[in-house]
């Protein structure tokens, strides 16, 4: 009775951690969570002719790790699928920590809570290239940049590669969402419940109905939730549990994991109903026909750089 007294004396302030944490937070502007400083934006997209709320930065190299500029850059780009950016650097031993203590210098594709008025995805893509000929200047004698591309941000990495296959080192996906009607067979038939998620809700009609009571903004906490509820038993039990049952070491890692999970950003209805007509229903982008700002399609056969895609389990 003392033991769970305690633990639930420690597990509720932990909660209530968050709870501050969340708020603070939402006072600064949802900064990113990032571990390290950051140099002068490289470039801010909100400044380009087709403004979109994206940035370059470069990340600062800790006391004690020396970078060559003439080594192959790495950027970094992170899913803004209802979270903010960072996650790719959130801690010393992460992405950004083993690429800079390797002697690479680290660039990291940051967005901001606020989308531009009428921003596209293609208008993003077109931003991003616009990235990496910049890393590119930085850097002349170095080889071509890599771009690592976590979950949301693979799918981005392939389209910007596609875009722009002369600019591009190789590409690093990790977890990301290419081929939505590829399933999971060898694993078991209910391995992947977002698979069939549009099917049984009716398509896209709810995306297109949260932005319309938005006005035309899509919230992200909307996206998160979906993410929730593909594993419910995690999402109001065995997180929790995990807090509970390890108190005395846990709360440390959850509160940096739940700072960047709560935190959430908004998105354009415009760019909201492209990801789900285009990838999550239509599967455009695998199959080779979405439409580029170019006139063309984003075809992924002219990539000339290796994959290297990772899943979620680190295989």
């Amino acid at each position: 009775m003392v033991d769970f007294a305690q633990r639930s004396v420690l597990f509720w302030d932990t909660l209530r951690q968050r709870g501050n944490n969340f708020v603070e937070r939402t006072r600064q502007g949802l900064p990113p969570v990032l571990h390290f400083r950051l140099r002068n934006r490289s470039l801010d997209g909100r400044t380009l002719e087709r403004p979109v709320n994206y940035a370059l930065v470069r990340i600062i190299p800790p006391e004690g790790v020396t970078v060559d500029a003439t080594r192959r850059p790495y950027i970094i780009i992170d899913p803004r699928a209802g979270h903010g950016p960072g996650i790719g650097g959130f801690k010393d031993d992460s992405q950004v920590g083993v690429a800079l203590r390797d002697g690479h210098p680290v660039y990291f594709v940051i967005f901001f809570p606020e989308p531009e008025p009428g921003q596209t995805l293609l208008e993003v893509c077109s931003a991003e290239q616009q990235f990496v000929r910049r890393v590119r200047e930085l850097h002349p004698d170095a080889p071509k940049p890599a771009i690592v591309g976590n979950c949301q941000g693979g799918w981005a990495a392939m389209m910007l590669a596609a875009a722009g296959p002369d600019d591009t080192g190789p590409i690093v996906i990790n977890g990301a969402p290419m081929s939505y009607w590829g399933g999971a067979w060898s694993e078991g038939e209910g391995d992947n419940p977002m698979r069939y998620a549009g099917g049984l809700l009716g398509g896209t009609w709810l995306a297109s109905l949260t932005s319309d009571l938005g006005a035309g903004t899509f919230d992200g906490a909307w996206l998160v939730q979906n993410f929730e509820n593909l594993n419910p038993a995690n999402t109001f039990w065995d997180k929790y549990y995990h807090v509970f049952a390890n108190v005395d070491t846990e709360p440390p890692r959850f509160l940096d994991f739940e700072r960047w999970w709560g935190g959430f950003y908004l998105m354009n209805r415009e760019e909201i109903e492209w990801i789900t007509q285009n990838l999550f229903v239509g599967n455009e982008l695998w199959s080779g026909t979405v439409k580029a700002g170019n006139g063309g399609v984003f075809d992924l056969r002219e990539l000339k750089v290796p994959i290297i895609s990772v899943r979620l389990d680190g295989r």
